[in-house]
Parts: C-alpha cells; structure tokens; sequence
C-alpha cells in the first residue's frame, strides 16, 4: 500500500465523496484506511465498567484504500503516487505525478 498515516488524501468514490482528512490508520492486509471525518457510523455500546451508561457512539470506520487519492502539497489536487530510488541516498521514496516528493 502506498498511503501512510499523515497523509492528507480526498475520497474519489462512495458516500462521501469529495471530503478530505488525514489518514489516522492504515490496515496494510486488508488493503483499507481510516480516514478523519470520513465514513462515520453509529455504533452502539453496551454498559460496562470503563462505559457506566453505554449509547450510541459516532466513530470513523474504515475505508478502502482505492477509493482515496492523496493530495498534492502545491496543488491541492489528487495525485497518482510511485515510488522512486533518490540519486542522492539511494533510498526509496514516494512522489507524485508532479515529480514532487511526498516524505
């Protein structure tokens, strides 16, 4: 997966299309991100010791990873990402379709 957590990414597809946020978690295996602000649902919680009177709780669930794009630093326009070998330390890095790098 090419996101990482920080990014600032829009959402291309699905019910909230359009928004933006900071990626907070990212799940590598299942190819899914959790956006801030993002796919909000209502979950609803039981009474325990850490939660005395339980309700209905709004928290962001998670989001595939497709469906996001990350936002170009300059632009502020989605932006494909690749990854590339930098001259000067020989280490990977990420870029964007403007050649810009995101790390």
């Amino acid at each position: 997966m090419k996101l990482k957590v920080g990014d600032k990414v829009r959402v291309m597809a699905g019910k909230d299309k359009g928004k933006e946020g900071r990626i907070t978690h990212t799940f590598a295996k299942e190819n899914k991100v959790v956006v801030e602000g993002v796919n909000m649902v209502k979950k609803h919680l039981k009474p325990n010791n850490s939660n005395q009177t339980g309700g209905i709780v709004e928290r962001e669930a998670k989001i595939d990873a497709s469906n996001v794009m990350v936002l170009d630093k300059k632009t502020n326009k989605p932006t494909r990402i690749y990854s590339k070998v930098d001259e000067k330390t020989n280490k990977k890095v990420r870029v964007g379709k403007s050649h810009q790098k995101l790390d």
